[in-house]
């Protein structure tokens, strides 16, 4: 399996030749299937949908979430398709990371002109 930063560089690879194909402006979901199939081409597993459940005080209180892709198990990734990357998608990525107890995440938004202005590394446990 490889690490986090290894998976990272071969999702934004990937990432980046779905911006190129597809270009901006399209539904997430769309970029969410073509990023699964061009990661499954190099070999890399990736989950789509994947619901993150909600601990409270040593009791699980359910699925609370669906985080949109799932790498090797171990890099969450947040897909968004809009005109600008706002502080709550940031937010949304910290607590997909915290509940599945994940160290990294990326959040990639495929509505950006250029993908490089679109992308954002989260780590859990890394000071805001």
């Amino acid at each position: 399996m490889k690490r986090e930063d290894e998976l990272a560089k071969a999702v934004l690879d990937a990432a980046f030749k779905v911006h190129r194909t597809l270009g901006p402006g399209l539904l997430e979901s769309v970029y969410r299937l073509a990023l699964t199939y061009e990661l499954g081409k190099v070999g890399i597993d990736a989950e789509c949908e994947v619901p993150i459940e909600a601990e409270y005080d040593g009791c699980v209180l359910g699925e609370a979430f669906r985080a949109d892709l799932v790498v090797e198990g171990r890099l969450i990734l947040e897909v968004k398709s809009v005109e600008r990357l706002a502080p709550v998608h940031k937010k949304q990525l910290l607590t997909y990371l915290r509940l599945a107890d994940k160290r990294l995440g990326l959040l990639i938004n495929f509505g950006a002109a250029l993908l490089k202005n679109g992308i954002k590394r989260v780590a859990n446990g890394m000071p805001e």
